[in-house]
């Protein structure tokens, strides 16, 4: 069996179109469809439910898929570990990040970078469980999320830093009291991440855990739309500290902390707890053990 044919089943699992997977596979669709067919051949069943388009897996198709996904990435981690036994470890390293983590993923990517300079860096930012998810499917090597609430399964983690909330407000906007405490900011206009982010769950479930409710009148799902529509001065948001450094030299813009609401929230690098483990997987773990963030962030 031919790893690729099977590369081509997870392709249209993952685009749910054939056009489209074959794209992301480099080759035409009659190509791709030739290869799953052949795949099909050689497994006596049918894996793929069609009605003249894509129409999902059949039970066949579902049984099979762990051990596709582990097939393929058994196959390019062998590939990564003859390439790191030769030389200087190449590739690309596929890392998700959630957005409230994106400044310090920032800083280390750099470090990966520096410390193994043939691997190319595919950075995406993802929600909490999707990164749970994808490191499952192995569409991942990595991950940069929290650690503590909603902890994720069967990972080994890295803590990188613990952030704090902050206040982030336009100085010509709405007035904002000097020292703000969680019962002015639960009457404030606010806009704030959507309920489908860990850091506005997190958010959530301190201040329910203190008798408060935030109430946003706009929801997004970046902390860039969140900036754009708090630069117009009508609303403000809640953001990590770990994003101040990104407000430096904005003149519009202005953060004040926010009271602690109990136990800190840690952030840090997250892959699949599997032997063996990826050179990949290795070598992010050994950037974050020996990660050092800037003054500004709370080591843990």
């Amino acid at each position: 069996m031919q790893t690729r044919l099977v590369e081509y089943f997870l392709a249209l699992h993952r685009e749910r179109h054939f056009g489209r997977a074959a794209a992301a596979c480099h080759v035409s669709q009659p190509t791709l469809s030739a290869g799953i067919a052949t795949l099909e051949s050689q497994l006596g069943k049918r894996l793929i439910a069609r009605d003249r388009k894509y129409a999902g897996l059949t039970p066949e198709g579902e049984a099979i898929l762990p051990w596709a996904q582990q097939l393929v990435a058994a196959a390019e981690a062998l590939e990564q570990a003859a390439d790191a036994a030769r030389g200087p470890l190449k590739g690309e390293l596929r890392l998700g990040a959630i957005p409230a983590s994106m400044p310090a993923t920032g800083i280390l990517v750099e470090a990966i970078r520096a410390r193994f300079p043939g691997l190319d860096v595919q950075l995406r930012a993802l929600t909490s469980r999707q990164i749970e998810r994808e490191l499952a499917a192995f569409e991942l090597d990595a991950g940069v999320t929290y650690l503590d609430f909603e902890p994720p399964a069967h990972a080994l983690a890295v803590p990188l830093y613990s952030e704090r909330s902050m206040l982030v407000s336009a100085k010509d906007g709405i007035a904002i009291p000097d020292s703000p405490g969680w019962q002015d900011i639960a009457q404030l206009p606010l806009c704030l991440l959507h309920q489908g982010m860990q850091n506005r769950r997190i958010l959530d479930a301190r201040l329910g855990a203190l008798g408060l409710a935030l109430r946003p009148v706009v929801t997004a799902d970046s902390y860039v739309a969140l900036l754009a529509i708090v630069r117009q001065g009508r609303l403000c948001s809640i953001m990590p500290d770990s994003h101040a450094m990104l407000l430096e030299g904005l003149d519009w813009a202005r953060a004040a902390p926010l009271p602690d609401t109990g136990e800190p929230n840690r952030i840090g690098v997250i892959i699949s707890d599997r032997t063996p483990m990826s050179a990949l997987a290795q070598s992010v773990l050994a950037v974050a053990r020996d990660l050092r963030l800037p003054d500004g962030y709370r080591v843990v």
